[in-house]
């Protein structure tokens, strides 16, 4: 009876589990970070780093992503086909219009660790450029992760209500006027 009961545990604790995060308004850094320390299984208690220990990630959304600052026009993918003269280099805008996935794809790429389990990790990794996920990716689905940005609401999506319950932080003068 106790080997069933330790058979048992120890599948349940190197089953490979699937996490669903939404790419939405997120910086894909932030979407990379959180994604490969599931990818590598540093978030199981037994990791080791020559074990193969990780799970799968699913990322929707990730033709919605945000970039803070100017890093749309300034951000450059650079690769070099090894002639003289082959140096591509394209900027973020041109590499997520010609493939929504690949910016996210690039910098949990980059984040993983340099070695053989590289690829291996880069398998459990699904992206998909909307909210649509095929059935079965969506039935082995067990946890939808937090997004690591919370998205602020814009002014059009407050009710009323909530704006005449806005506390006022300046009133004006009698005299002020409107331009």
């Amino acid at each position: 009876m106790a080997s069933y009961t330790k058979a048992a545990q120890q599948w349940a604790t190197f089953a490979r589990a699937w996490y669903l995060i939404d790419g939405k308004m997120q910086p894909p850094g932030k979407l990379a970070a959180m994604s490969v320390i599931r990818l590598q299984g540093k978030h199981k208690p037994m990791y080791h780093a020559l074990s193969d220990c990780g799970d799968h990630v699913v990322i929707i959304n990730t033709r919605h992503i945000a970039f803070s600052g100017n890093k749309w026009e300034q951000k450059v993918y650079s690769s070099h086909s090894g002639y003289p003269g082959g140096l591509k280099q394209v900027t973020a805008t041109q590499l997520h219009l010609k493939d929504p996935t690949a910016v996210v794809k690039l910098a949990i790429y980059r984040m993983l660790p340099k070695n053989l389990h590289r690829r291996t990790m880069m398998q459990r990794l699904h992206l998909f450029p909307e909210d649509v996920i095929p059935e079965d990716i969506r039935n082995n689905l067990v946890e939808e992760l937090a997004q690591p940005r919370r998205i602020p609401k814009r002014l059009d999506e407050y009710t009323q209500e909530e704006i005449d319950a806005f506390p006022m932080l300046w009133t004006p003068p009698k005299n002020y006027r409107k331009m």
